[in-house]
């Protein structure tokens, strides 16, 4: 089952160590949100804790770009912010290419609605290494990634790692970029895996293919 952060109503991640997207980010004492904290860093406990857990999804309707990450690393799990580890590129991508005005931080990922981004995961649960999810578990969490997309009118759903979407969507020839296959009016893109251990990307290149995700979500 998929945990929304916030959905409006009316009219209206090869999930590596230290790339997928717990709860360390302090709460005012009244239950409200208050302005965006830094989460302390996890201690090994609170990885081992993490395991399997969940991350609120963080969605709206009508967003231009949904970002999808194949799981939480248990770092993230453990702070209760997507791509959160050290090291991961996420961030720093979405600013240089253009995404964001300045480079967010991982505490600060609510501020992506405003622009119409959002953050979720192909699996929800929680992991050390990509090895541990089952090939039927990216199948079953591909089919429910689409149709929170297309639910939500999500423009274009973007897929964080080529591996995943393989797995997820039975397509094994799939290459970053575009793809053909369309959910009602929500289009497919595959992103890089930012993780740092993505050596296959350096950070010039994972920059400009957001950039290019950013174009196509622009026009």
């Amino acid at each position: 089952m998929r945990v929304v952060a916030r959905v409006a109503e009316g009219p209206d991640g090869q999930a590596e160590p230290d790339g997928q997207s717990g709860s360390g980010v302090d709460a005012e004492p009244d239950g409200q949100a208050g302005p965006a904290r830094v989460p302390r860093r996890p201690t090994a406990a609170d990885l081992l804790a993490a395991r399997d857990r969940t991350i609120p999804d963080l969605v709206a309707p009508d967003l231009r770009v949904l970002f999808a990450g194949i799981n939480p690393s248990l770092y993230s799990a453990a702070t209760g912010c997507h791509f959160a580890r050290p090291g991961n590129r996420f961030w720093p991508a979405l600013h240089q290419s253009g995404f964001t005005a300045r480079q967010l931080r991982p505490e600060e990922q609510r501020l992506l609605l405003d622009s119409g981004l959002g953050i979720t995961n192909v699996v929800a649960r929680a992991t050390a290494r990509a090895e541990e999810l089952a090939a039927a578990e990216l199948r079953s969490g591909g089919a429910a990634l689409v149709e929170l997309a297309a639910r939500l009118r999500v423009r274009w759903l973007a897929v964080l790692g080529v591996t995943a979407y393989r797995a997820a969507y039975g397509r094994p020839d799939a290459v970053v970029g575009p793809q053909d296959m369309r959910h009602g009016d929500t289009r497919l893109w595959v992103l890089p895996n930012p993780s740092g251990l993505n050596a296959h990307w350096s950070a010039p290149r994972l920059a400009t293919a957001f950039a290019e995700l950013r174009v196509a979500a622009e026009a």
